[in-house]
């Protein structure tokens, strides 16, 4: 199908109103051409004179030291602690209210019973999302007692029920405010992208100094960590509201709060769904590493297995995140679907309404009194199942068989092994044999294609930042793993993503699947990684892939099923292939779905960068664990702002910049 043959709705992806063409198209128009001229000359003359001055190397000259500023905050921290007002009259409170709302959540769950809170919570999934829904909110608790895991499931539960709905208002007030104001947007940006690409070890050392070991920490952690998407997705949702829809509302005397309410919001609805599953997600997914600075729950049991390298109890304690993210993740997804469709289509009046929320309490009030009658307000330990010596005799087993001497395809670590030869060692080796100010030119000449000066100059600054702290060769190190693991990414992303938006049943299976990629803690598979994988830099890109790959799937699906009902059809009409359609249509139309989907690629795979300084990747991870281990803010923190910056450029090097103005305040 031809771009003169396609319809207006597709010829929108396809012509001038569409967002501004990627680095290779604009190559090849008069401003692109006009660029690379000027950054030809400016290579020309600036290269020779910096070579002559300074060499290849970052010269010491231009760093800095900051270990000194950086001590002394630290001492300030730990000496005015317990007397500032800061701390007093402020982040104490602010402390105070956190473990208060945690505690009487888990006092709450304690004071139901095993038996109350399984049935409380069937009959809410059943309630706001449907009878299969509830089975599953069922099965999961069921099977979360039964492998002995009652207690720390109701520990993570109630930091998580906290720490979601924190983070969820934290993140859609951001979304709120980028997506009605271009300016607000610009400068949150940055701000989000350091929210969720500063590792979540770079800045525990930091939040103990303030908060100390225990539940605010762990919650501070983890909604810097999750609240990102859901600012993200809401100002997508928000900015990307139908043009037509908002002048018509417009159009009848509606106010800007009333055009907020009555249209942006309704129509960014799937957008914000997304956003609370992808925070949940997120959220679940820091269990682990919150564990490290006081969490109790399943985290901490999770964290234990594996120090002592016994990958089946760890398994017993991931389980239960697994199936409690899939439980929130379906109930509020169904919920959100269903919203308004009691009125709209009927149904029994005991089940609308406040009698429903009444009878789901009372019901739960007397299953709760039977349980506690019955002495039972814990998971009985004779109903409990021990899958750990099975778990670790097959990983014993996947060892010995697949590790090496596999006929024709040969072993893991043999994959291992030529991935890091032919992929890994290359790329480090170009990046840290290119020259500093080569790579900076790169950078510049990258950004500048596909945006506007200032996109070049934010990304030059953030390159010239990690150089002026003094580690750039180990973040050219960390950057040539974060480019491997990002370009398998998204190969497997945006294939299975196709995929799965035009098969409805290949989406629901791969949904729990997603699920289990998504929430399953890193540390959990990091074993098995490296046993299957030896320790390297190869099983670090590994575990970037796994953790990456569920939200650029995810997204992919969410963007191409958003596409123009009208657009496909008159695309149809007119004879066009399936490809074609998906080329031509969908792809293009789909365009902002999919920059947000390199860019949680992006931030993603390093967010596992320190997760591979565990396991041989070295580098910027390495240095990062190493200054939490020592207590050193300096090393630590350092290497967490070198990550930020590497995740600030790539950022800025992959999303297009809008020259336009769209997306106006309501």
């Amino acid at each position: 199908m031809s771009t003169a043959s396609a319809p207006p709705a597709a010829r929108r992806g396809l012509g001038a109103d569409a967002p501004k063409a990627g680095p290779v198209k604009a190559l090849l128009d008069r401003r692109g051409l006009a660029k690379l001229l000027l950054l030809a000359v400016a290579a020309a003359v600036l290269v020779p004179l910096l070579a002559a001055k300074y060499g290849a190397a970052w010269p010491s000259s231009l760093t800095v030291d900051v270990s000194g500023p950086l001590g002394r905050t630290s001492d300030w921290i730990i000496n005015n602690r317990d007397s500032h007002w800061l701390f007093v009259y402020f982040l104490g409170h602010l402390s105070n209210a956190v473990v208060l709302s945690v505690r009487a959540v888990y006092l709450v769950l304690l004071a139901l019973g095993w038996t109350g809170v399984t049935a409380g919570v069937t009959l809410l999934a059943w309630r706001v999302a449907g009878v299969r829904i509830a089975a599953t909110a069922l099965l999961s608790f069921l099977v979360s007692g039964a492998l002995g895991m009652w207690v720390p499931t109701m520990q993570t539960l109630a930091l998580m029920v906290v720490a979601v709905l924190a983070s969820v208002v934290v993140g859609a007030l951001l979304g709120l405010a980028a997506g009605l104001s271009d300016r607000l947007f610009r400068i949150l940006r940055p701000v989000l992208d350091t929210m969720q690409v500063l590792p979540a070890f770079a800045y525990l050392l930091p939040v103990v100094l303030v908060f100390g070991i225990g539940v605010p920490a762990a919650l501070l952690a983890t909604v810097v960590y999750a609240a990102p998407p859901m600012a993200r997705l809401t100002a997508l949702g928000l900015r990307g509201a139908d043009a037509g829809v908002l002048e018509a509302v417009s159009s009848l005397g509606a106010t800007g709060r009333q055009r907020l309410l009555t249209a942006r919001l309704p129509l960014a609805r799937k957008e914000l769904l997304l956003g609370v599953n992808q925070t949940i997600m997120m959220a679940l997914s820091m269990v682990v590493i919150a564990s490290m600075i006081g969490a109790a729950g399943l985290g901490d049991r999770v964290y234990q297995a594996l120090a002592s390298v016994d990958v089946g109890a760890a398994l017993a304690a991931a389980v239960p995140i697994v199936l409690l993210a899939i439980v929130m993740d379906r109930t509020t997804a169904a919920a959100g679907a269903r919203l308004g469709a009691d009125s709209a289509t009927g149904g029994p009046a005991w089940l609308r309404g406040w009698r429903a929320w009444a009878g789901i309490a009372a019901v739960t009030a007397v299953v709760a009194l039977l349980g506690r009658l019955a002495g039972s307000l814990v998971w009985p330990g004779a109903w409990s199942v021990d899958i750990a010596h099975p778990v670790n005799d097959f990983k014993a087993w996947m060892v010995d068989h697949l590790y090496s001497g596999v006929p024709v395809i040969g072993g893991t670590a043999d994959w291992a092994a030529h991935f890091t030869n032919w992929v890994l060692n290359p790329l480090r080796d170009g990046l840290t044999a290119l020259p500093w100010y080569g790579t900076l030119l790169v950078v510049a000449a990258l950004a500048w294609l596909i945006g506007t000066w200032r996109t070049a100059l934010t990304a030059v600054l953030a390159m010239a930042a990690i150089g002026v702290l003094g580690v750039w060769k180990p973040s050219m190190n960390t950057l040539s793993q974060v480019l491997a693991a990002l370009a398998v990414t998204l190969v497997l992303g945006f294939g299975v993503g196709i995929l799965a938006a035009g098969s409805k049943r290949f989406e629901a299976f791969l949904r729990p699947v997603l699920d289990v990629m998504q929430t399953m803690p890193q540390f959990v598979y990091l074993i098995p990684v490296v046993a299957l994988f030896a320790v390297g830099r190869a099983p670090a890109a590994a575990a970037a892939v796994v953790y990456a790959l569920p939200a650029v799937i995810r997204i992919t699906t969410q963007g191409l099923r958003q596409v123009d009902p009208a657009a496909m059809e008159s695309a149809r009409s007119l004879g066009a292939t399936r490809w074609q359609m998906l080329r031509q249509v969908q792809l293009p139309l789909a365009r902002p779905a999919l920059l947000l989907a390199v860019n949680q690629g992006v931030v993603l795979v390093l967010a596992v960068v320190i997760i591979g300084g565990l396991v041989g990747g070295g580098a910027l991870g390495y240095d990062v664990v190493t200054g939490l281990a020592t207590g050193d803010l300096a090393v630590g923190l350092v290497a967490g702002v070198a990550i930020v910056c590497l995740g600030l450029m790539l950022d800025r090097v992959t999303q297009p910049t809008e020259r336009r103005t769209t997306g106006k305040g309501a």
